[in-house]
């Protein structure tokens, strides 16, 4: 399975955020530059990331963007469940017509299942906390 482009902008946005001292807003300038990604793209990011609740944005002249709960509260498999279309197989009649016997979008949703799972024993903080190295990375001490 591989995440799209969103998906990973989206949890490196997460990631960058969280590595920064609690509460201190950023904006998505500074997230687009640290990462190189095109700032239309990081706003549709940020937009989605807002509606699910992960990150709160405040507008006008002091306003900005930061984690909209603890990065502790954030499980990592919760965020996928947000961001990436998890439909692996289109399983339509129109597309697929052994689809009325078929067993395999049973067996795929539930390895999806399993790997999200996994990945909701690992919080955002678990990412970012004594990573020294990653807040050189970022430009964040």
């Amino acid at each position: 399975m591989q995440l799209t482009s969103f998906t990973d902008y989206g949890l490196r946005a997460l990631i960058y955020m969280a590595s920064l001292p609690a509460g201190q807003l950023t904006n998505i300038s500074q997230v687009t530059e640290v990462y190189g990604v095109s700032r239309n793209h990081m706003v549709k990011i940020i937009n989605q990331l807002s509606r699910a609740g992960l990150v709160t944005a405040t507008r006008g002249k002091n306003g900005g963007i930061r984690l909209g709960k603890p990065a502790e509260t954030i499980l990592l498999g919760n965020v996928i469940r947000e961001l990436e279309p998890l439909a692996l197989v289109n399983c339509s009649t129109d597309f697929c017509h052994i689809t009325p016997a078929c067993r395999l979008k049973h067996v795929l949703h539930t390895a999806v299942e399993h790997f999200l799972d996994e990945l909701n024993q690992y919080t955002l903080a678990d990412m970012v906390q004594d990573n020294s190295q990653l807040y050189k990375l970022l430009l964040v001490e």
